[in-house]
């Protein structure tokens, strides 16, 4: 039985693809991982073919024409990964930024302790970050106070891309109808499992900053989540969000305050 999809989308990461895919197929877990590439011209999606013969069955790939961004490339995941019955689905950097062991620990809060959706946290015990500008530091971190504060969310890292979903979650959210597609991706898909009633778990984890290869962050990221939490915030005022997987006639879901 295997323990879930990891999907880990990559753009110019052939200094780390390689290493993440044996450390995540290396644990002991019968974890299977999506690469999802978009086009990198570095030849990332060449390194994970020629893996392909080695991890049959648990190592798979799929190749995007052109950068067309993290939240689209989850998106992707999400629909590939229910289409073929995957009971938990993980979201990861390619970087070691997150470190493949806490996949365990992700896994035991769904699969044993029965959340819905694991929150692998750089804040809910304290500051955990290694090898970050303090500027950075601290612009995730309020931003995330920021989100807490709009919303009502009770989620110490709102911003958070390492987690576990229960697939009943996805199925839940009506994926063809997220907004966002950077940070605000990350905020916008816990907002929904919340305001949907699931039950979300912070797990604490050491965020270390890549060490080979180029960030992708940008400010405007960041720009995008400190104004798209509000839009978020008020159309679920205006259109509270619905169960995807609810027959017709369902009531709406009264959005959470």
């Amino acid at each position: 039985m295997t323990a879930g999809l990891v999907l880990i989308p990559t753009y110019n990461e052939r200094e780390n693809v390689e290493l993440i895919i044996r450390a995540v197929l290396g644990l002991p877990k019968n974890f299977h991982v999506l690469i999802i590439d978009d086009g990198s011209p570095d030849g990332t999606g060449t390194i994970v073919r020629g893996l392909l013969p080695e991890f049959a069955g648990r190592l798979h790939l799929e190749e995007r024409t052109g950068k067309l961004g993290l939240g689209t490339a989850y998106l992707f995941g999400f629909k590939w990964a229910l289409a073929r019955g995957y009971e938990f689905v993980y979201e990861m950097d390619a970087d070691f930024s997150h470190n493949p062991l806490d996949l365990l620990r992700l896994h035991e809060t769904c699969a044993v302790l029965g959340y819905d959706l694991a929150i692998g946290s750089r804040y809910v015990q304290g500051v955990n970050v290694v090898n970050w500008p303090m500027s950075r530091v601290l612009m995730s971190y309020f931003a995330s106070k920021y989100v807490r504060f709009i919303t009502g969310m009770p989620i110490h890292d709102a911003t958070a891309g390492f987690k576990c979903y229960s697939a009943k979650v996805l199925r839940a959210i009506n994926l063809q109808r997220i907004h966002f597609v950077g940070y605000a991706f990350q905020i916008e898909m816990k907002w929904l499992a919340y305001t949907l009633g699931f039950r979300l778990q912070e797990v604490p984890i050491i965020f270390t900053d890549r060490t080979r290869g180029q960030s992708k962050m940008s400010s405007g990221i960041f720009k995008e989540a400190l104004l798209g939490v509000v839009q978020m915030k008020v159309s679920s005022w205006l259109h509270p969000p619905r169960r995807a997987d609810a027959p017709q006639g369902t009531p709406r879901v009264a959005a959470a305050q």
